[in-house]
């Protein structure tokens, strides 16, 4: 510590100890741990500073402890005996340690938590880090205030089986079902519980952030009792397994040309060549190479293979030379912006498709995109 704190740091001991008001007290210590918290600190001189927090922590003065804990929340001057101390104390004192302080283990913060105090848990909850075990207990025993801010909390470390306890627990809680929808990252069981659950907005969240299980998106697609509806493509484009999405498609009898040609025209190409390979039955390489490198006949030939109805060829052709034109100007900053252009140069050709088809296009290149949305935000 530089001579100039260490005699700053006394004259404010002094001042600690002399004054009798409660707030000139308070205001010595919060002075006095702000210096400590700002100093660099050798063995001895970090020694004394613990001393001065344990002196504070048992100051008869609620304002004395509260301008310690507040400003030394997220120090780690504050030691472990203390901090549990602290925890102990008013809420005006404990919750700032409680939410902030590194000197928690992970049995201290259990404790807290099952201590039972709504706005304690919360604390917990929403922690910078919030490790397994914690959130584990969180969320099998917490109150609705605090496992909804555990949920919304990206650094709590919730297990698949911790997420299923809080939907079954919250299934009538709709701000919980919302804040977990609303994880940056959700396991597809999760996902379809909380489907079977959540209100409509939030629904619509889900399908469109996270992909649901093929079965689950054929049967949302093709009911429209449902409550929500799901955009095969957006599902199929999400998936990590084409091969498998577009078997399961092809066995509930979804895999059609209108959802291949609409694919196509929104620059799924990668989805419209599986497709093509699950309804010819043929490897997707081989369907690669016949859409890609085999002339002209090529698309032809895989096209009649799979089946599909030869008065529309000629609006996929024009789909596939849409795309290869676009791909050799490599102009689009994004592959969104590339499926915008993809979908309005394949319109502007008047392809001969279905009426609902082309419904279902115009209504996609009304949409606004995602990064347009975040940029509107954003202003």
């Amino acid at each position: 510590m530089t001579a100039y704190r260490a005699r700053l740091t006394e004259m404010d001991i002094r001042r600690l100890i002399k004054a009798t008001d409660e707030d000139e007290r308070a205001e010595a210590a919060y002075k006095l741990c702000r210096n400590m918290d700002r100093a660099e600190l050798d063995e001895a001189e970090r020694a004394a500073a613990q001393k001065i927090v344990r002196l504070l922590a048992q100051d008869a003065a609620e304002m004395v402890r509260r301008a310690m804990a507040v400003t030394l929340k997220a120090s780690p001057l504050i030691p472990h005996d203390v901090a549990r101390k602290l925890a102990g104390d008013l809420d005006s004192i404990a919750l700032p340690v409680i939410l902030s302080s590194p000197a928690f283990s992970d049995d201290d913060l259990i404790e807290i938590v099952r201590a039972g105090s709504a706005v304690r848990q919360t604390a917990v909850a929403s922690r910078a880090r919030v490790p397994r075990d914690v959130a584990t207990v969180l969320a099998k025993e917490g109150c609705a205030p605090a496992v909804r801010a555990l949920a919304a909390n990206d650094n709590a470390d919730l297990s698949e089986e911790a997420l299923g306890v809080v939907v079954e627990r919250f299934a009538e809680t709709p701000e919980v079902l919302t804040a977990v929808a609303y994880r940056q990252v959700l396991p597809l069981h999760v996902t379809e519980q909380l489907i079977a659950l959540a209100s409509e907005a939030v629904r619509e969240h889900l399908i469109s952030r996270h992909a649901v299980a093929p079965e689950t998106a054929i049967r949302l697609a093709q009911h429209a009792r449902e409550r929500a509806t799901v955009d095969l493509v957006d599902q199929a484009a999400a998936s990590a397994d084409l091969s498998m999405f577009m078997a399961q498609l092809n066995q509930r009898k979804a895999l059609t040309a209108s959802l291949l040609l609409r694919a196509l025209a929104r620059g799924h190409m990668a989805l419209f060549e599986h497709g093509l390979a699950e309804l010819a039955q043929t490897p997707h390489q081989r369907a690669w190479l016949m859409v890609h490198d085999a002339g002209p006949l090529g698309l032809k030939a895989i096209y009649d293979r799979a089946g599909l109805p030869p008065r529309l060829f000629a609006a996929f052709r024009a789909g596939v030379d849409t795309w290869r034109a676009l791909t050799v100007e490599g102009g689009a900053a994004s592959p969104e912006t590339f499926r915008q252009q993809m979908l309005e140069r394949f319109l502007t050709q008047r392809p001969n498709v279905q009426r609902d088809d082309l419904a279902y296009l115009m209504e996609r290149l009304d949409q606004p995109s995602h990064s347009s949305l975040a940029a509107a935000n954003a202003a």
